[in-house]
Parts: structure tokens; sequence; C-alpha cells
């Protein structure tokens, strides 16, 4: 016996407004939580690894002036 192919309107499924809504939430709510336990992780190595405590490590600073040299 010969299997029948789906067509493509038979894949897709017929959602509410309600529904929909639902899955955006829990999608969003997911990416967000994702996202606080990404920035932390990322957080954490850089205050891991940053030479001064005060410093800003997301800055990039093209303009910084080197350190005055000691004269004696």
């Amino acid at each position: 016996m010969a299997r029948k192919r789906r067509t493509e309107q038979e894949h897709q499924l017929a959602l509410s407004d309600e529904a929909a809504a639902y899955i955006a939430d829990a999608l969003m709510q997911l990416a967000l939580n994702f996202e606080n336990a990404h920035h932390a992780q990322i957080r954490r190595h850089y205050e891991a690894i940053a030479p001064e405590p005060d410093a800003d490590v997301r800055q990039l600073d093209l303009f910084r002036q080197p350190a005055p040299r000691d004269p004696g």
C-alpha cells in the first residue's frame, strides 16, 4: 500500500489569537531568561579579568594617554 504524501496545507495548523499570544509570551520569557543568564556570565567573566575595578570594560578608549614616565 502506498503512503499518501501530506500536502503543505495539511502541515499548517490553525491557532487562535489567544493561543498565538500565549506562545509569543512564553517565547519572549524564554528569550529574556536566556539573555539575563548570558549577560550575567559575561559580566562575571569581565569582572574576573578587568585590570581596574572601576573601569568600564565595554568602553573602547581610543584616546587614552600613556602613563607619565618617572624622570628619576
